[in-house]
């Protein structure tokens, strides 16, 4: 039986696993080896290898059963591989600029490597984990974490675009002016852009513009205290999840700004699912279930057909990239 890998490469670990013919995965959690990106293509390479070694050995297979690997990083890339010439905060190194990490790695490995973006590669596992390889359907789906990635299913294909931009979903345009509460103010993303997606559901956005809009708000928070808004976001969710007013109010803006995004993909692809994922809803059920009905709150009036349409929790978040990127090694392999 062929093996099908999937190797997530991000900036600290690359995590992997393993999916067979009959489509099921032989890694149930996380599987990591630390990523060496940082120091150039030739090092990095390396590392994705001995890594894929270790893992076949934890999944009790033999690196020479593994018939074609999946690759995911973050961007900017084109839709093969091919990283941008100006570099990105995991690819500082100099020989990356321009470098074909996708041909890269199938030489390193001497078999078959195929490439998403890690967004689109989270999208993908979402999908699936919902609609099986062959469903025919399309998906929207957001990945909440320190910026804000996902991707687009149509018709079970990943819509990656001419130069590899698509279901680059943070930094589509939202008009946030029609979300209550936040009356004055402007979210800047680190892109350039002021009021994209990302700029209102991010890690960094409560960082660069909740904390400091909403602080003021209510005077001798705990958060206001240590004057480190770095620090300070990174608690945000758990407060909200145990019920902090101004931590819950936070979350609500970002479901909203959610539900107006939806709605924009709701009337441009009609899809069969959304998809919310992300460490923003790595909480418990109760919270994701508030947190999804926000959404819909968020959302503009809707024909009776698209108010039904399903919001899923995105299942396995911490696996999802990987877990993607052996999807797309299995659509290949077959």
């Amino acid at each position: 039986m062929k093996i099908f890998a999937g190797v997530d490469l991000g900036g600290n670990a690359i995590n992997y696993t393993f999916l067979t013919e009959d489509e099921k995965f032989l890694i149930d959690g996380l599987c990591e080896h630390p990523a060496r990106s940082k120091e150039g293509p030739e090092v990095c390479l390396q590392q994705i290898a001995a890594g894929l070694a270790m893992a076949a050995g934890k999944a009790g297979i033999a690196l020479a059963d593994v018939a074609v690997v999946g690759l995911d990083t973050p961007g900017p890339a084109s839709a093969t591989g091919v990283l941008s010439a100006e570099g990105s905060t995991n690819f500082v190194h100099r020989d990356w600029a321009g470098f074909d990490i996708r041909d890269g790695l199938a030489r390193k490995l001497g078999r078959p490597v195929t490439y998403l973006n890690d967004g689109n590669a989270g999208a993908l596992w979402g999908h699936f984990s919902i609609f099986g390889r062959k469903s025919r359907s399309t998906s929207i789906s957001a990945v909440v974490g320190t910026g804000l990635g996902g991707g687009v299913i149509v018709e079970d294909a990943v819509l990656k675009g001419r130069n590899g931009f698509g279901g680059e979903l943070g930094h589509v345009l939202i008009p946030y002016q029609s979300i209550a509460g936040i009356e004055g103010l402007h979210p800047h993303c680190n892109c350039g852009r002021v009021g994209d997606l990302e700029a209102l559901c991010s890690l960094t956005a409560i960082e660069k513009s909740f904390l400091p809009y909403f602080l003021p708000k209510y005077p001798g928070h705990e958060l206001g205290k240590g004057g480190d808004l770095h620090k300070a976001a990174k608690h945000v969710r758990g407060l909200a999840e145990k019920g902090d007013p101004m931590s819950r109010e936070i979350f609500r803006v970002q479901a909203h700004a959610l539900g107006v995004f939806f709605d924009e993909m709701i009337n441009t692809f009609d899809p069969d699912a959304l998809i919310v994922g992300g460490g923003a809803i790595e909480t418990a059920p109760e919270f994701q279930q508030w947190f999804i009905a926000e959404i819909r709150k968020g959302m503009p009036p809707q024909r009776e057909e698209q108010a039904a349409l399903p919001i899923h929790i995105m299942p396995n978040g911490d696996t999802a990239g990987a877990r993607g990127a052996a999807i797309e090694a299995l659509r290949f392999g077959r």
